[in-house]
């Protein structure tokens, strides 16, 4: 059994010859400490291989080192990889997050709240599935709130959404590009927010080259069942189209699987292009789906800065912070 015992700051202190007061101060950065006495006492910490106990830290800088998030995604499927990009940006800060599911349910979120207020959590992280606005959690949280894809209605608050609005502007461009300019525009639930920007974004590009859907616009479900039904509506009513808008990729695999079955050659005849860029989806359907990538980790790395810059300062800029979407073509899209 390894008896060593762990040097503490009590030791530096005897090292370097001074109180354990002053090495707390050189060693947080807090409080006024000569040049050569810090020096001194980080020689000494060093020679000893002393490391910080967090915890005890805690106590002279008012930091825990912790971040509460609080999710509404179910799945998780959008909400991963914003937490992938904002742990990426908080471990270079030796920040740990302490994950909760809300649910979306309004109590469940403020007993959350409450039990990161008791841990002294440095800052809250919000995430959700997209698509979707949401309430403020309360008024007078006392430390930084940030809100990642479900961004908050209130105009106080700080909140970084993908720009779903270039996207879809973006996607309809591709396919005008590639010669396809009768389009069909199919989505989620007409009520989602998502849903009404791509929608508006189509409709605008369109406009700017004196075009229109040639179909009305189709919203449903976010899932390939709908896509599936939706252009069958579409070939039932006979509307010439060359090409389809779909606001998720999964509508878009759905699309592609009917059309297939009714012998409709993409990307022969028919363009399709989706909007997510989730990998399961996109490569597992035949062809290959062109679509959106919303840059999800981006999202969450915007959002720790945010929160770092609110710890650090104490300020928080409001608004609603849009992070650029990109283009991914692949063969549901390509011209011969």
């Amino acid at each position: 059994m390894n008896s060593r015992r762990r040097v503490t700051a009590g030791d530096v202190a005897a090292r370097a010859g001074v109180s354990i007061s002053t090495v707390s101060k050189a060693l947080s950065g807090k409080g006024a400490v000569r040049h050569e006495t810090r020096e001194r006492i980080l020689a000494a910490a060093r020679e000893l291989n002393f490391q910080t106990n967090h915890v005890a830290a805690s106590l002279f800088t008012g930091k825990t080192n912790t971040i509460g998030v609080i999710t509404s995604d179910r799945f998780g499927r959008l909400t991963v990889p914003v937490l992938l990009g904002a742990i990426e940006t908080l471990a270079e800060h030796e920040i740990a997050l302490v994950l909760c599911d809300g649910r979306g349910d309004p109590i469940r979120e403020q007993y959350f709240v409450d039990s990161f207020l008791r841990r002294r959590v440095d800052g809250i992280l919000v995430t959700g599935a997209g698509g979707f606005s949401r309430e403020r959690l309360r008024d007078e949280v006392p430390v930084p709130v940030v809100y990642a894809m479900a961004w908050s209605r209130d105009e106080r608050d700080t909140s970084v959404v993908p720009d779903d609005g270039e996207g879809a502007r973006i996607a309809a461009r591709h396919l005008l590009s590639t010669g396809r300019d009768r389009l069909v525009f199919i989505s989620g639930p007409q009520r989602d927010d998502a849903s009404r920007v791509r929608f508006d974004a189509t409709v605008a590009v369109l406009g700017e080259r004196g075009l229109e859907l040639v179909h009305e616009p189709l919203f449903g479900d976010w899932t390939e069942r709908w896509g599936r039904q939706a252009i069958k509506q579409v070939l039932l009513s006979g509307a010439e189209f060359t090409g389809v808008v779909c606001a998720s990729d999964q509508i878009a695999r759905g699309v592609t699987e009917a059309l297939r079955e009714a012998e409709v050659d993409v990307p022969g005849r028919v363009g399709v292009i989706g909007f997510d860029n989730w990998d399961v989806m996109v490569e597992a359907s035949r062809p290959p789906l062109s679509t959106i990538d919303m840059n999800l980790h981006e999202v969450g790395s915007t959002a720790a800065e945010a929160l770092l810059a609110a710890i650090s300062t104490g300020d928080l800029e409001p608004g609603i912070r849009r992070i650029d979407c990109r283009l991914v073509p692949r063969e549901s899209t390509s011209v011969a």
